[in-house]
């Protein structure tokens, strides 16, 4: 009981008779026989007598009394203290009378209530759980999002990072764009050397420079031609002989070939990949017109000899570098990089990717050589405000297995893809088309059979190492909903883990967003 909820103690002076009803002292006074009562005759006299002459009835007498008197105290007292709670009126209320309080009753605790209650979630029933557990899939990792709403709607490991293959170049591509910008172009040049007659070549990191003359389309159209770099050089000595020749690749440091990359197979065999070189032509390819054939094992001097055939001129060539302040008497410039990232994402160029990692690297000032790459892409990613956890980046292009994203990254960054935000449209024009472009076009035996449903509605990014198999982008589901996706087939995998990721995502796009996680 609280303070202000005990009685009032009543005034000094007054008691109660046994049936609880206050006395004061001029009712005690009234009670009392007067001093000379016992002088006179009264009934009380014939009371005594009797009961002296009849003791043991009037004993019994007088216990049956005390019964009655007590039980009506009881009732009485029972009785006051259950109308305690009732009011009184004033007028039957002696004045001086102890005053009980009236219990105020208390208010019913307010229950809190959410201001916004929770919207019950949407039940989906459309599951791809059974396609998700093929065997050829190996350890699977993927993550499914409604791109309008952010909503995951399929997890399998999608925070995992793991090796992306080709899906890489994805990142690369967004690093290119943030940091060197859409229109950026990788210059060739020649500046005068250190002594007369001599000329340096300085080497700017352009992959794509053709050593195929005038009017000769190589493998990447609109290149330069280093036949134009040697005719402006030729006239800019304006008669004066040429003595010598230095080379300058410093741009790039070294190793020229990443210690993951199976160089029997990219280099050589297959022929993918040439070494990393900042002067090389054609990618450095055998034939450079082909998408794919053999790199040979000294890029930069197949450039010299090139550009000495078109210089006319037999002397000497040194490696070394440009003096400082060195004037410039030649330069020819690469397409602008969304150009550049457009030919490598449709091909999976891997020669371009590692090309522009490069610079990016070099550009964020953390170095120029592929351990630098980690740090400098690294950091050109976290200017989309996406989550950077668990990434490392290894090389551009994706072909080193220690690469490492989480699907849930690439859901992401595909929906500024998808929303072409940031310049990124230019990556999502570059994306291979389910069936019909690319690396995913039949000639590629992609989303054929049953899954030619999807035929069109599947824009993505193809990859493949000897132990993954991925593929990620955005899908144009069957009732309407973009997705976007990752998944990652790794492990003890072979090549007909493209045709069950084709079959995984064709029922991705049959479900949409009615896609479930069970």
């Amino acid at each position: 009981m609280r303070e202000s909820d005990q009685p009032d103690p009543g005034l000094p002076g007054d008691s109660s008779n046994e049936a609880g009803e206050p006395v004061t002292s001029s009712r005690r006074r009234a009670a009392e026989p007067s001093e000379n009562a016992g002088a006179k005759s009264s009934p009380l006299t014939g009371i005594l007598t009797a009961i002296r002459s009849h003791p043991r009835a009037w004993i019994i007498a007088g216990a049956s009394a005390a019964f009655v008197l007590l039980g009506g105290g009881t009732v009485a007292l029972g009785a006051t203290v259950g109308a305690s709670a009732e009011a009184v009126p004033t007028s039957s209320v002696s004045p001086s009378a102890t005053k009980t309080p009236v219990p105020t009753k208390s208010a019913a605790p307010v229950r809190p209530v959410p201001a916004n209650a929770p919207a019950a979630s949407r039940i989906r029933t459309c599951s791809v759980a059974g396609l998700s557990q093929d065997r050829r899939l190996g350890n699977f990792e993927g993550q499914v999002v409604n791109a309008k709403t952010g909503e995951v709607l399929f997890d399998r490991n999608g925070s995992q990072p793991a090796p992306t293959a080709s899906v890489l170049k994805t990142l690369t591509s967004a690093a290119a764009l943030k940091i060197l910008g859409p229109d950026y172009r990788v210059s060739t040049t020649v500046v005068r050397g250190s002594t007369p007659g001599q000329i340096v070549v300085v080497g700017g990191g352009d992959v794509t420079l053709s050593r195929l003359p005038a009017g000769q389309a190589s493998f990447y159209p609109g290149a330069p031609k280093i036949q134009d770099l040697a005719d402006q050089a030729k006239a800019a000595m304006n008669g004066e002989p040429i003595t010598s020749i230095v080379v300058d690749t410093s741009l790039f440091g070294g190793p020229v070939w990443e210690p993951s990359w199976n160089e029997q197979s990219e280099r050589i065999g297959e022929g993918s990949t040439s070494y990393i070189t900042a002067l090389q032509v054609d990618g450095d390819r055998n034939n450079p017109t082909a998408i794919e054939s053999p790199r040979s094992a000294d890029p930069v001097g197949r450039a010299m000899q090139f550009f000495q055939q078109y210089l006319g001129t037999n002397v000497p060539v040194t490696e070394g570098k440009a003096p400082a302040g060195a004037q410039q008497i030649a330069a020819v410039q690469s397409q602008p990089v969304t150009a550049l990232v457009d030919q490598a994402m449709r091909v999976s160029d891997n020669t371009i990717m590692e090309e522009l990692a490069r610079l990016v690297t070099i550009k964020t000032g953390a170095g120029n050589t592929f351990t630098a790459e980690n740090a400098g892409v690294t950091s050109a990613l976290k200017a989309y405000g996406i989550d950077t956890a668990g990434i490392h980046i290894a090389d551009g292009s994706g072909l080193s297995p220690n690469n490492a994203v989480p699907p849930s990254y690439l859901t992401r960054l595909f929906i500024k893809v998808m929303n072409r935000e940031d310049g990124l449209g230019v990556v999502y024009d570059g994306l291979p088309v389910s069936g019909k472009s690319g690396t995913l076009a039949p000639s590629y035996a992609r989303f054929t059979g049953a899954n030619a449903v999807a035929r069109g509605a599947v824009h993505a990014k193809t990859g493949w190492i000897t132990h993954g198999y991925t593929l990620s982008g955005i899908i144009n589901s069957a009732d309407g909903t973009p997705l976007t996706f990752a998944v990652f087939a790794l492990g003890p995998v072979s090549d007909n883990a493209k045709q069950a990721i084709d079959t995984l995502v064709t029922g991705i796009y049959k479900c949409g967003d009615n896609l479930s996680n069970n």
